[in-house]
């Protein structure tokens, strides 16, 4: 018969800050008629979108920001 030890590992998420992570990236999306501005890594980029879009559509007042930024896991102690 096998005998078989388990260990379990901790993990922590954590924000990537590694140099070879994914951006951090912005987009605008309109709530009304979910159109979306380019996907970029500059925040103000997206609002000027949406700031144009608004021009565009004098009723589209509501909006969302997504942000896109990169996690990882993180090792811990063995328990």
């Amino acid at each position: 018969m096998t005998r078989a030890v388990y260990r379990f590992r901790e993990f922590q998420l954590i924000p990537d800050t590694e140099p070879d992570a994914e951006p951090l990236t912005y987009v605008m999306q309109c709530a009304v008629c979910e159109q979306s501005g380019k996907r970029g890594d500059d925040q103000a980029t997206a609002h000027t979108w949406a700031t144009g879009h608004l021009k565009a559509n004098p009723d589209h007042y509501t909006y969302r920001e997504i942000i896109t930024r990169p996690c990882r896991f993180e090792p811990g102690a063995w328990r």
